[in-house]
């Protein structure tokens, strides 16, 4: 059965077929000396002297425990760096143990055996000879043959080796059967030096033990090795993936039915085996089943972890709905003055008629499009809590929807994993039911981004008799981890919501702000088929039916015309938003443009298969709570140190260090998915928009693009894409039953 590509692209991601202008070249030679080693990544840059060169060659890739003196049979590609010249990319070895005994002597001294001096060395070679290797490895009671050497020194010795060659031994087996050496450190960091043998064992543990990737290294050799695949362990791994890949694209559950037919045709899973494995998973209280919707047939699988912040959601929301408000009735009158008082803003009617019902609601919603007023009545909201003489707390789910929220409001805010205290080591929260918040009104800016394990998460750290104020517009894209959280709660209708219309400030004047509501009715923007010129504007469509030339105009539009005429930044103050990573005009291949464009320095590093230069633009990827930085973060790389191994990054003029095997952790950022960008606001954004991104051309996407630009907003591409996404609204439904559960009595 013809599988999925969708499957077998991430498979060959892991063994990809090598060009034919790179063919695999195989040198034979000692490791003269180790110039940079981590412990962790196993990356490595080292000399290997040859008997066919006169100078070391460097030698660049994925090496566990490297040891001068030792002899190396490599295979890999020749290339030229552009600082340091040629140097050898490793992608296969294989270590070519000594034969004399002079030469184990020297092996065996070479210091990877703590604790065992030349002198035991001496006594073992002695005794053993030419066999002392192989008595180490598989008979190593007989080295209490040696005089000095007891039963646990005996044991040492035999772990030492057994250690010093696991990493080594996985890396082959990894090699030999498809799976990308890259990947041997989180393995070894899993299981130390029993990870060989889990592989070739119960290799689907890796399933649970890795996250996304494991299954499929798991899958990967269990096919090499012809392992059963009908086996239960494996159908239950396959069953796991789907439903964490589900979770991934946004969703809380899957249908049952669903589950088994993916499962057949994604895996070749007999109907009956899947059926078996989801009942074997929910025996075991990792799945939970329940109908969903109105239809008893119809039952969903949910991740135990899903299904309880669903349920916890809904029955929190219900407890703080039922506990009545107590605050004093205010006056129309009074809000406004109150508010022209402490913020010198005056109010427009609507915003006084939602501020007064805010107050007389336990919980409630604010929505709406840019421009109509959303932060002001944050501010405005927050001034009369105040002058209530209460508290109140200002959260966003970014660091940036945080900052921003700041600067905008002037007051205090913090991520709502901040405001929570998450303790990353536990990974938990310490603000919760046992110890709630103290604000008396907390208010959420960006809720269209919160996920569902997290608003679980807040609600349980809300007091009874605080009131929650949801901010956001319902017409973005929703959150990137699982669930619809503000769509869901406000077609539930059980929350009080008012959408603001009325667009205010002179942005009902602004193009960006008229093109972004026309968008968000599905109606064309009203757009300049020009490039930037001396008509300036705010929003522009330059129409371009060919990839490549889209490529090339966004170049130039970066490095000339628009700093040119605007006086921006090329590298801060311009955002290209790609609404996929793939293909001419997705996110890998234009930042890497964009990059050799804008970033000419040659003080580069390759790591963890990522290229940085000093002075790229790069994004933090994950909350990183010890670094005190955030998914979506921004900065540029201040310093790259090859001696320690490190770089660092400048993130607001606040430096953060990285070490190299930690660089998985940042992405360069000169082009960014839409997703990547909510939460945030730049100068100028550029829109590439081609009928290859179907799967994604959607209307809420664009609108989100367009909403992201404040100064200026180009879209390129093709007009066919364009009228697509305007059509399309109707994004992937997210599977969730938050909605029906409130609606429940």
């Amino acid at each position: 059965m013809t599988q999925p590509c969708g499957y077998w692209a991430f498979i060959s991601k892991m063994h990809p077929q090598r060009p034919k202008s790179h063919p695999l070249t195989t040198i034979e030679g000692h490791l003269e000396k180790i110039t940079y080693y981590n412990a962790e990544s196993l990356y490595t840059i080292a000399k290997l002297k040859t008997e066919k060169n006169r100078i070391p060659v460097t030698i660049v890739g994925y090496l566990p425990q490297p040891n001068p003196g030792e002899t190396l049979r490599i295979s890999g590609i020749w290339e030229t760096h552009p600082r340091y010249g040629q140097q050898f990319r490793l992608v296969s070895y294989e270590v070519i143990l000594p034969a004399t005994v002079a030469e184990i002597k020297a092996y065996l001294e070479a210091g990877f055996i703590k604790g065992v001096g030349p002198k035991t060395v001496s006594r073992i070679v002695e005794h053993f000879k030419s066999k002392a290797l192989e008595i180490i490895e598989k008979k190593p009671e007989k080295l209490a043959e040696v005089k000095g050497i007891g039963k646990d020194t005996a044991t040492r010795i035999h772990k030492a080796w057994k250690e010093h060659h696991a990493a080594r031994a996985l890396m082959q087996f990894l090699q030999e059967n498809g799976v990308k050496a890259a990947w041997s450190s989180k393995i070894i960091k899993t299981y130390g030096v029993d990870a060989l043998e889990v592989l070739r064992n119960d290799p689907y543990r890796l399933a649970n033990d890795i996250p996304r990737i494991g299954f499929f290294i798991a899958d990967t050799i269990a096919r090499r090795t012809g392992a059963i695949l009908n086996d239960s362990e494996r159908a239950k791994a396959c069953v796991m993936h789907l439903l964490q890949n589900f979770a991934e694209a946004g969703n809380i559950f899957i249908y049952e039915d669903q589950a088994i037919y993916r499962c057949e045709h994604l895996f070749q899973l007999a109907w009956e085996d899947t059926r078996q494995a989801i009942q074997s998973l929910v025996e075991s209280k990792e799945l939970i089943i329940e109908a969903v919707g109105d239809d008893p047939n119809n039952r969903g699988i949910f991740l135990k972890p899903l299904y309880q912040a669903e349920v916890g959601i809904a029955h929190r929301l219900k407890a703080l709905l039922s506990n009545p408000v107590r605050d004093p009735e205010l006056d129309p009158d009074q809000l406004a003055s109150e508010v022209l008082k402490k913020l010198a803003i005056k109010l427009s009617s609507e915003q006084i008629g939602v501020l007064q019902g805010i107050f007389s609601h336990r919980l409630a919603i604010i929505t709406g499009g840019p421009g109509t007023g959303k932060t002001t009545l944050i501010r405005a909201i927050a001034a009369v809590v105040e002058a209530l003489g209460k508290k109140v707390l200002l959260t966003a789910p970014t660091g940036r929807a945080a900052r921003r929220l700041s600067q905008i409001t002037g007051g205090k805010t913090a991520t709502i994993h901040r405001l929570l205290r998450y303790n990353p080591i536990g990974k938990s929260f310490e603000r919760n039911q046992n110890n709630p918040l103290g604000g008396d009104t907390v208010i959420v800016d960006e809720a269209s981004m919160v996920d569902t394990p997290l608003m679980y998460h807040l609600l349980n750290a809300i007091w009874v008799g605080a009131s929650l104020i949801l901010v956001g517009d319902v017409f973005q894209l929703p959150s990137v981890g699982p669930g619809n959280m503000l769509a869901d709660l406000i077609g539930s209708k059980i929350i009080k919501t008012y959408e603001l219309k009325e667009i205010f400030r002179q942005t009902h004047e602004s193009p960006i702000v008229i093109n972004a509501h026309k968008v968000r009715r599905g109606e064309f923007p009203d757009i300049k088929k020009s490039a930037v010129g001396d008509e300036l504007s705010e929003f522009y469509f330059i129409e371009q039916n060919h990839p490549d030339t889209v490529v090339n105009i966004i170049v130039e539009l970066c490095t000339r015309k628009i700093p040119q005429y605007f006086a921006i930044d090329p590298v801060d103050d311009i955002q290209v938003l790609s609404p996929m990573h793939k293909g001419t005009v997705g996110t890998y291949n234009l930042n890497q443009v964009l990059q050799e464009t804008l970033n000419p320095n040659p003080d580069m590093i390759r790591v963890m298969e990522n290229r940085f230069k000093l002075g790229d633009k790069v994004m933090h990827l994950k909350n990183n709570y010890q670094k005190e930085v955030f998914n979506g973060d921004i900065g540029r790389i201040s310093e790259i140190d090859r001696k320690n191994g490190t770089l660092s990054v400048n993130y607001d003029d606040r430096i953060v260090s990285y070490d190299f095997s930690e660089t998985d952790e940042i992405a360069l950022a000169y082009a960014i998915s839409v997703h990547k960008s909510q939460g945030s606001e730049y100068p100028a954004v550029i829109i590439p928009l081609m009928t290859q991104h179907y799967a994604l051309l959607y209307r809420n996407l664009l609108y989100t693009a367009i909403t992201r630009g404040k100064k200026l907003v180009i879209l390129i591409g093709m007009h066919k894409a364009l009228a697509m996404a305007l059509k399309n609204d109707m994004p992937g439904q997210r599977l969730s039953s938050l909605a029906s559960r409130l609606m429940m009595s």
